[in-house]
Parts: C-alpha cells; sequence; structure tokens
C-alpha cells in the first residue's frame, strides 16, 4: 500500500494530464464544449419527466428533482466504467512506449467524470430552487453517497478494463448491461411501483439503486437509509479489492493483447 502511494506521488502529474485529456477529447469538435454537462441532464431531465410523468401520473413539482438526481448518478457511473473499459486499449501508444502505472489509465477515466459531474451539480441546484426543493444540512452528507459511488466506479472499471483488453467486444456488452442497469435504478419511477412485486430484489440488492436513493434523501433533506449505505459501501469495497488483485494479476499482459 506504501509503495502504491508512493508511486502514484512520482507520477501525479501525468495523472492530472490525463484527467485534463479526457476532458478535452470528450467535448473535441464540440460548439458548446463544457456547458454541454450542463444542457444534456437538463433536456433529458424535461424529456423524461413529459414521458414517464404522464405515464405514471406524477404531478408532484418534485419529480423533475427527483428525476434529475437520479439520472446524474446514473450517467456518472455509466460514463466512468465505460472511460475506464476503453483506457488501457484508447493508450496503447503510450504504455508501449513508456512505464506508468496502468491503474492511472482507468482511474483518470473516473474522476474525469466527477470533474464534469460537479459542473452538472449546477443544473440540478438550480433546477431544486425553481421548483421549491431547498437545501437543508442534510444536503452536505451527499458527499457520502458520492464517495461509495466513486469505489465502486473505480472497482467496476478495473474489472472493465482488465477483461476489456482481452475481450474487445466487451464495450457492446457493456452498453446492454448498463441499459438494464438504468431501468433497475427507479431513475424515472418511485420505488414503491415495484416494492411490492416479486422483482423487488431486483431493487434492494441493486449497490447503484441504494447509492441513487441516498442521493436523493440528502436532496430533499431525509434520512439516509443505513442499510442501503452499508450494503452499497460494503459492495463497493469488495469491488475495488477484487478489481485491484485482478488488474494487477493480468496488467504485464496487456501488451501482448493491445
Amino acid at each position: 500500500m506504501k509503495e502504491a502511494i508512493t508511486e502514484f506521488r512520482q507520477y501525479s502529474n501525468l495523472f492530472i494530464e490525463l484527467v485534463r485529456k479526457g476532458i478535452k477529447l470528450k467535448y473535441r469538435r464540440s460548439y458548446l464544449g463544457v456547458i454541454w454537462s450542463m444542457i444534456e441532464p437538463l433536456l433529458t431531465m424535461i424529456v423524461l419527466t413529459v414521458v414517464f410523468g404522464t405515464l405514471f401520473g406524477y404531478e408532484n413539482k418534485e419529480f423533475p428533482v427527483y428525476i434529475l438526481a437520479g439520472r446524474l448518478i446514473y450517467s456518472l457511473f455509466s460514463q466512468s466504467t465505460t472511460n475506464a473499459l476503453k483506457s488501457i486499449r484508447q493508450n496503447e501508444g503510450m504504455i508501449k512506449k513508456v512505464y506508468v502505472p496502468k491503474y492511472l489509465y482507468p482511474l483518470s477515466g473516473v474522476c474525469f467524470n466527477y470533474i464534469l459531474f460537479l459542473i452538472s451539480l449546477v443544473v440540478l441546484s438550480v433546477v431544486s430552487l425553481i421548483l421549491g426543493v431547498y437545501p437543508t444540512v442534510r444536503v452536505f452528507l451527499a458527499i457520502v453517497p458520492l464517495l461509495v459511488l466513486f469505489l465502486l466506479s473505480v472497482g467496476a472499471g478495473l474489472i472493465l478494463a482488465t477483461l476489456g483488453v482481452f475481450f474487445r467486444d466487451l464495450e457492446y456488452l457493456w452498453n446492454v448491461v448498463l441499459m438494464l442497469v438504468m431501468y433497475t435504478c427507479a431513475i424515472f419511477y418511485y420505488p414503491d411501483v415495484i416494492l411490492d412485486s416479486k422483482v423487488s430484489f431486483i431493487l434492494q440488492y441493486n449497490p447503484l439503486f441504494c447509492i441513487i436513493s441516498n442521493f436523493r434523501s440528502c436532496i430533499f433533506g431525509e434520512e439516509m437509509d443505513m442499510w442501503m449505505l452499508i450494503y452499497s459501501f460494503a459492495f463497493a469495497v469488495v469491488s475495488v479489492f477484487i478489481g485491484g488483485i485482478i488488474f494487477k494479476k493480468n496488467q504485464e499482459k496487456f501488451i501482448l493483447y493491445i
């Protein structure tokens, strides 16, 4: 552990450059640039509110905030893990030329998406104030589920980055998995729609739903669900542990497959 920390400090400047590169590449050839990080979730919120608000009969003014909060967290996880999955192959030129701790690539893929997420929180704040969802002291606790999400994204990212080197089609498969995850995170419907059904376990044991639910609780000034917090944290820590082992065990083979 001490060696890893020392190595990270040694390559910290390169890590910062990788994060900057990720942000630049994401908005390359885009006229709106980083501003799109605020416009896209706003447009998505409007569409989902109109469609699913009408479908399920949700007319309360807090529903758009509910959707936006869930959508932002899901998008952060989706984009972070997808970028981590591609990170090794996208940097194959650098990997073949110089030695760099390979875990920096998936880690930077997660981190630059977190920076963009912080920008998109401006939209959530403005929409909440406009619709009368005013922040309370509990809003500061939102950092807790966000930290759990960071661990989960890093763990999943390390696993995906490793498997993505050996199985090129994983990128397409992961897009399908993410679509299924989206529908099981109660992003555009309230959980009580399926809590009384036989498939309610899908929500209860979905760590991303647990994170989204606690994040929403902080936004709406409610208490976090401690079971969800403990479960999602434990799941995230285990994923980092497993991801770290898998990545470290296979990283020397990467150069033979990229």
